[in-house]
């Protein structure tokens, strides 16, 4: 159809089937659930293609594949991508001016160049882990020791996790690495992006947060996504296997 009308091919396309886990790669756990939902996303240049497909698509929930019982949410709406695109920009070539009122009341401006500042390095390269600790015949899912949380920051998901006891602390130092974590997510972070995790520690709370550049598909409008933001990606961290370790939960008995 597409050819017939002058039209390019979809720009990218995200087929997924929410129930089967296909958003946790090789580490879902899936056995064969009876119901599911199938995610379609598409992209392409032009509107008129994307009209096309979601005249096509309403049809086929009650005439394509047996077993297939509806659309949710009707017909699906064609809308344009609004993609963030992040810089900055020195602050001493900007004026702020200060409105009470609809009157102007202060401006402000930097009178110099901005001074560069020290930003925190990661911890993750000079934070050894203790050698120190002992190892044992025991595996543990991260959701055992640890609280998680995620959210995005453009195209880099951000996941936070916080031991459930203090004496946990240095075992997640020792074993939940940003290798390990990107390891973990590999399958959905974009292809040929180096060191795409970074660690940093944070001590006083007895956490680690890790950024995992790339990891969203272009994030928020632009992704083709069922989670564009990451919000599940700390839920998944929580089912990975820690082994190797001793009998923690006898440190906090």
């Amino acid at each position: 159809m597409f050819k017939q009308l002058g039209l390019e091919d979809f720009s990218s396309v995200n087929v997924q089937v929410l129930g089967a886990e296909d958003t946790y790669g090789a580490n879902a756990h899936s056995k064969g659930c009876r119901e599911a939902v199938i995610w379609m996303a598409v992209h392409h240049k032009q509107k008129k293609a994307l009209e096309l497909f979601s005249r096509e698509i309403a049809p086929a929930g009650t005439g394509m594949a047996p077993g297939l019982t509806g659309i949710v949410g009707g017909r699906p709406r064609v809308s344009p991508v609004l993609k963030p695109f992040f810089f900055l920009h020195p602050k001493s070539q900007l004026k702020v001016d200060v409105h009470v009122g609809g009157e102007l009341v202060e401006s402000l401006s930097e009178a110099g160049p901005d001074t560069p500042e020290q930003e925190a390095p990661p911890t993750s390269a000079e934070d050894e882990p203790d050698t120190d600790l002992p190892s044992g015949p025991h595996s543990y899912r991260l959701e055992d020791l640890a609280y998680t949380r995620s959210g995005d920051k453009g195209d880099s998901a951000n996941i936070g996790v916080i031991a459930r006891h203090p004496l946990f602390f240095p075992y997640l130092k020792k074993h939940l690495t940003s290798s390990v974590v990107e390891e973990y997510f590999s399958h959905l972070i974009q292809p040929g992006v180096q060191n795409a995790v970074t660690r940093f520690t944070l001590p006083g709370i007895h956490g680690l947060n890790f950024v995992l550049q790339s990891s969203l598909g272009g994030g928020g409008v632009a992704s083709l996504r069922s989670d564009p933001q990451g919000k599940a990606f700390g839920q998944m961290l929580l089912d990975l296997k820690l082994k190797g370790l001793p009998d923690l939960k006898s440190l906090v008995d």
